[in-house]
């Protein structure tokens, strides 16, 4: 077909098939990457990486795995709580492979493995808590889920980091009867935080009052006080404070 491929002699060509063999058997593992390599279908002892690496082909095969930590996004999860609410959460989980050799051999897809580990794991953990437990305890629950979680993908070499609720979806009704009770415990504590103040009022003017009694004296200057201060406004009223004992010139009291 081509007219200058009778001229190449095997000479010329065998030096290029090894040429092209040695390239396909180099391969470049990145600093965040190891290399699984697979002899004969069976798996080295060891993973190659990061740099530059050789393997022989075609009795050899590489499979490379990251090693950076994964975010894995658990989509809404219906959950019945054990009080009998039905509400939809979602959170997310930080993974990252530790052993690339048992998460190539021991599951076929570690990442859809771990989701599917985490999705079942919430709905599990999440039901059997109240969904007071749920809204005040989330971080208590996140690191419950994150040992369960751990526990599960650790055969596979996969090390769970974290695992963060992400959000809580709460029903209509479920929301206005949480706002009606809010409510009632702020007016609750609005009425306990006045009587408290009225109480402590009450006693601070009863020791006033007693304080007042022990001199005559000071029951002047404190009318003096008063009218001080009534002075220093703009009104048209006096008012001229005299002391009871002065009534008991014009008769004994009734």
């Amino acid at each position: 077909m081509f007219p200058w491929a009778e001229h190449l002699s095997l000479a010329a060509l065998i030096p290029l098939a090894v040429f092209v063999w040695l390239a396909s058997c180099i391969k470049v593992v990145n600093e965040y990457e190891r290399a699984v390599i697979f002899r004969l279908g069976k798996v080295r002892a060891h993973p190659k990486g990061p740099g530059l690496i050789f393997i022989w082909r075609p009795i050899d095969r590489a499979v490379v795995v990251s090693l950076r930590t994964v975010v894995l996004d658990v989509p809404s999860q219906d959950i019945i709580t054990r009080d009998n609410v039905s509400l939809k959460v979602s959170a997310v989980v930080y993974s990252r492979v530790v052993n690339p050799i048992e998460a190539v051999i021991r599951v076929e897809s570690f990442l859809y493995a771990t989701s599917q580990i985490a999705q079942t794991t919430l709905r599990s953990v999440l039901g059997e808590v109240t969904l007071d437990e749920l809204l005040a305890d989330r971080e208590k629950l996140s690191h419950r889920l994150r040992q369960l979680i751990d526990a599960s993908t650790e055969p596979w070499g996969i090390e769970v980091g974290a695992v963060e609720l992400k959000s809580v979806d709460l029903p209509e009704q479920i929301q206005r009867a949480m706002g009606k009770q809010a409510e009632a415990e702020r007016e609750k504590r609005a009425k306990v935080i006045a009587a408290e103040g009225e109480l402590l009022a009450s006693r601070q003017l009863l020791e006033a009052a007693h304080t007042l009694s022990q001199n005559p004296t000071a029951i002047q200057m404190r009318y003096l006080q008063t009218l001080a201060e009534i002075s220093v406004e703009k009104n048209s009223t006096i008012v001229f404070p005299l002391p009871l004992e002065f009534l008991n010139a014009f008769g004994p009291r009734t």
